[in-house]
């Protein structure tokens, strides 16, 4: 009976950790939706290394967004510009621009990292299966493309850069 009792409690238990995690992780789910409403994954805090943080990442807005729960919003001035490209056809939305990296204290050292379905662990965007992000703070660049199709979020070509991983685009 004992045993009966502590596997029940147990299942019980597992059942509310896999519901946690399948609800996804608090700050870790970002938005695309259109030029003015955005999030990019960056380090939790200010003055982090892009890389070393890829599994620790947290979204963060440019403004508050309804299906990106608990995401922190961008310094003011980290965007500096945004250009947006959606290809309805292969269902997939892509941002990408300029930004300064100074405004959240990162290196100018910092060669960058990618974030992606695999890191964060948990790390997702709303309304889409795939992502695959970039931020090159030596660079003062960044891009995200989100996607229904795995093929158009390349995610195996991280120290290719934006320009290698996304293609030709406008970094202005």
């Amino acid at each position: 009976m004992m045993l009966k009792t502590l596997l029940a409690s147990s299942l019980v238990a597992l059942a509310a950790t896999l519901s946690t995690v399948s609800a996804g992780i608090a700050g870790q789910t970002g938005a695309l939706i259109s030029s003015s409403e955005y999030c990019i994954f960056l380090p939790p805090k200010y003055g982090g290394d892009i890389a070393a943080s890829e599994d620790v990442a947290i979204a963060f807005c440019n403004k508050a967004i309804a299906t990106a729960p608990k995401a922190k919003i961008l310094p003011t001035g980290f965007i500096k510009s945004v250009h947006l490209v959606r290809n309805t056809q292969k269902g997939w939305v892509q941002i990408t621009g300029r930004i300064d990296r100074t405004k959240y204290g990162l290196s100018k050292n910092d060669g960058g990292g990618q974030y992606d379905i695999k890191a964060p662990p948990g790390g997702s965007y709303a309304g889409y299966k795939y992502f695959v992000q970039l931020v090159e703070p030596d660079s003062n660049i960044y891009c995200l493309r989100v996607c229904t199709n795995k093929a158009d979020c390349p995610t195996g070509k991280s120290t290719y850069g934006c320009k290698g991983v996304l293609g030709p685009a406008d970094y202005s």
